[in-house]
């Protein structure tokens, strides 16, 4: 039988509401532009070491209005990726005001189609509103990246925080992750699971998540249990190791148990 992954519920559970989304799109992307203040745009970014920081802001420019032109057309197939981008020479400023006009058209598109309009989607819920919640975390983890590129402090929203790992998690079961990477089909192999524990003390939050692997794949859910490996630390911590924006032998987070299992995981999640 060929390998798979699963996810537990047929339809993704989202933390926040269509219009808070909006609101944290743009949130996010201001303090992405403010985190570019008297940065060097040439600047690697050590999260993404290919990029600089000007390439890293022209890859989230580009995505932010590439989701604006799908949600617009109600796009029954994906349209062709957006190359606009800022002028080559764009300072610290000039990135950052491209980069939240983008994200603005984006907000304003999302909030005149709702949530429920159908469209193309590579996740399990096919309308406007996965491109909402896609487009917060999608900043969200690159303002992570840019924080790295430029030695600042990042923190985030817990609740965005959590849903993101949700998300994420979401994607790498999906049919699109496995097509896209093929080495998901390796998380395999009863007996073994990852517990996520994020510490923070924030009311309703419950922010625990169990991965088990099977014989077919791997299934997750929210939720306390006793794991082959744990990754414990602020929510905002775990989902940047969760996505290799942190080492998972930082001083932020700590790992229980078998933490080669956790290793194994994150090089064959990575994208």
């Amino acid at each position: 039988m060929a390998a798979a992954v699963r996810r537990l519920t047929l339809r993704p559970m989202t933390l926040l509401a269509h219009d808070l989304y909006c609101r944290h799109l743009l949130a996010e992307t201001d303090e992405f532009a403010a985190t570019l203040a008297d940065a060097d745009p040439s600047a690697t970014v050590p999260t993404c070491p290919d990029w600089s920081l000007r390439d890293l802001v022209v890859h989230l420019g580009r995505a932010q209005r590439w989701y604006e032109a799908n949600v617009r057309a109600r796009a029954a197939e994906p349209l062709p990726f957006v190359q606009e981008g800022p002028a080559g020479d764009a300072g610290p400023a000039a990135l950052g005001a491209w980069l939240t006009e983008g994200a603005s058209r984006l907000a304003e598109t999302l909030q005149e189609a709702g949530p429920d309009q159908e469209m193309w989607a590579w996740g399990e819920s096919h309308r406007t509103g996965f491109w909402a919640r896609r487009a917060v975390h999608e900043t969200l983890v690159h303002r992570a990246d840019a924080a790295a590129a430029t030695k600042r402090g990042f923190t985030a929203d817990p609740w965005v925080a959590a849903d993101a790992v949700d998300e994420w998690l979401e994607m790498l079961s999906s049919p699109h992750a496995r097509t896209r990477k093929p080495r998901l089909a390796e998380l395999r192999g009863p007996g073994r699971s990852i517990h996520l524990h994020a510490t923070d003390a924030v009311a309703g939050l419950n922010g625990e998540w169990v991965v088990e692997f099977g014989e077919d794949g791997f299934t997750w859910r929210r939720g306390h249990a006793k794991a082959t490996v744990a990754l414990r630390g602020p929510v905002v911590d775990v989902l940047r190791v969760f996505y290799r924006r942190l080492p998972a032998d930082s001083d932020r987070v700590e790992v229980l148990g078998d933490a080669r299992l956790l290793d194994f995981w994150l090089e064959r999640t990575s994208f």
